[in-house]
């Protein structure tokens, strides 16, 4: 509850970019993933990195859980100064990045990630991509997806050679913000896994 309530101090973005779906993960959700990454023993004393960070949520979350470092990452520099200026304000001691997702080199022990869902046409790759470069810089991922692409997911992570160890359902509740969504919530069906890489 209280690292929920810290969560939700977090500043959204207030413009942001349709293409890249910059919509926030529900503090009551990151705070969840966080503590259920902990129990796993994937936060205390380990790397994590935030891959398509945002404003910082997960990052941040895993700094106050305990993390050795916690670094996000986001190509949109407008969010990651949001969220620099947050964690600077907060003495957080987490490193924000921008940089593409395709052109980061690092290793770390646990990646967490909401990537965007290809809920637009455009982006209908996107989250295979998060995950892909997931697999090459960390040993246990934690990721979003649209529940309905699960079994598209299971074979790519087969492909991969990962393992799925634990998934859990969530509804998220999307404001949308983008005037061609008529600023209506919508509920998306959302499925949460733990994946290992075997590294």
């Amino acid at each position: 509850r209280q690292l929920e309530i810290l969560l939700q101090q977090i500043p959204k973005t207030p413009t942001p970019i349709p293409h890249l779906e910059q919509y926030m993960t529900p503090a009551t959700i990151a705070a969840d993933v966080i503590f259920t990454a902990y129990h796993w023993g994937d936060i205390q004393d380990k790397i994590v990195v935030d891959l398509g960070c945002g404003t910082g949520i997960f990052a941040i979350g895993a700094s106050l859980m305990g993390a050795q470092q916690a670094i996000g990452y986001d190509v949109d520099p407008h969010v990651i100064s949001i969220a620099q200026n947050h964690a600077t304000k907060n003495n957080y001691p987490v490193e924000f990045h921008t940089q593409d997702i395709t052109t980061i080199q690092t290793s770390c022990d646990t990646v967490l990630m909401n990537p965007p869902f290809g809920a637009q046409k455009a982006n209908l790759k996107a989250d295979r991509r998060f995950i892909e470069k997931g697999f090459q810089i960390a040993e246990v991922l934690y990721s979003f997806h649209l529940k309905k692409t699960i079994p598209f997911l299971e074979k790519l992570i087969t492909a991969l050679h990962g393992d799925i160890t634990y998934q859990k359902d969530y509804e998220f509740p999307i404001k949308w913000i983008f005037d061609f969504h008529y600023k209506q919530v919508v509920s998306y069906k959302v499925t949460l896994l733990r994946i290992t890489t075997h590294h």
